[in-house]
């Protein structure tokens, strides 16, 4: 979901790497779609932390589907140390793999946060030790379809986003050989913020409507996104995050480009019952908007309804 004024500072992937130990935690839309990708590729050894056991994973891509076979671990307790981390979970659920990633880290492991939100480091760093946290911003799009088939959509030419310093190339390196394109950029900041914009209307919108993105193209709909954006553009220049001054028309339009079939994450847990992954998106926008005694009444009020639905997932009704 790379915004089309974002200019790239580099990325693609390097052109050699050693075998690397790569655990991919959370075997969800985007972990299964990252897992298939770098196991079609076998330049390193992937192992998936996950719930249940998979013995193989079918990856269905642009460049043709394959059938890769697939190791899993269901115990935290087999879990060892490895030279990456994938953290592939929702943002709210990141507590809940501490002891995946207790097992998993050590100084020397790079753990790649593939998670919706801003303050990426904050949110992980109490749970990995020494670990160095690498941000990112994921564009594509993927969609778990149960029990052994994940559906990868590239939705623009990057697929992630990472800041251009060692630690981002390490990892645009590490997806070399996969589809996955890494857009290296020293405004990682920026770009961390209108994903969030694009994730405050395109989850909420289909969660709440259990609609896919098509949804965003309803004239109401439309018209009612773009005011969310509004509001929220003004807490986004409160942080002093730089933005153009008609943010929000851009990322209205950007978000007209994505295929109108593709679902969001909001959209899928709320299918499956699950708890929704609102308050590192649009809860972020109104705690923020708080801080700054900013009034945010359309995104407070899409948390409140966000807030009764997850909440009624969590009692299982």
């Amino acid at each position: 979901m790379t915004l089309p004024w974002a200019k790239p500072a580099g990325g693609g992937a390097a052109p050699s790497q050693a075998r690397m130990t790569v655990a991919v935690v959370g075997l969800g839309n985007i972990g299964a779609a990252i897992a298939g990708s770098l196991c079609a590729a076998n330049r390193h050894d992937v192992i998936a932390c996950s719930r249940k056991p998979l013995q193989h994973l079918i990856l269905e891509r642009d460049e043709g589907t394959v059938e890769v076979p697939l190791r899993t671990l269901t115990d935290p307790a087999a879990a060892t140390v490895v030279d990456w981390a994938l953290l592939c979970t929702k943002a709210h659920l990141t507590p809940a793999v501490a002891p995946w990633l207790a097992r998993l880290c050590g100084p020397r492991t790079r753990v790649a946060v593939l998670q919706n939100g801003i303050e990426q480091a904050r949110r992980v760093g109490p749970f990995i030790g020494e670990a160095t946290v690498v941000p990112t911003i994921v564009y594509y799009n993927g969609e778990r379809i149960p029990p052994d088939r994940v559906r990868l959509r590239h939705v623009s030419k990057d697929d992630f986003a990472a800041r251009d310093d060692a630690d981002g190339r390490a990892f645009a390196a590490l997806l070399a050989g996969t589809p996955l394109h890494v857009l290296l950029s020293a405004e990682f900041e920026t770009l961390a913020w209108r994903k969030l914009l694009i994730n405050v209307i395109a989850n909420p919108m289909t969660a709440l409507t259990l609609q896919r993105q098509a949804v965003l193209r309803h004239e109401a709909i439309r018209e009612f996104s773009l005011a969310v954006l509004e509001e929220a553009v003004v807490v986004a220049r409160a942080e002093g995050v730089s933005l153009a001054p008609d943010e929000a028309a851009r990322v209205m339009a950007t978000t007209l480009t994505y295929p109108p079939e593709a679902g969001t994450s909001m959209y899928f847990d709320r299918l499956a019952g699950r708890t929704l992954e609102a308050e590192p998106l649009t809860g972020a926008i109104v705690a923020i908007g708080k801080r700054h005694g900013i009034p945010t009444p359309l995104n407070s009020a899409l948390l409140a309804l966000l807030r009764a639905i997850s909440d009624a997932a969590e009692s299982g009704r």
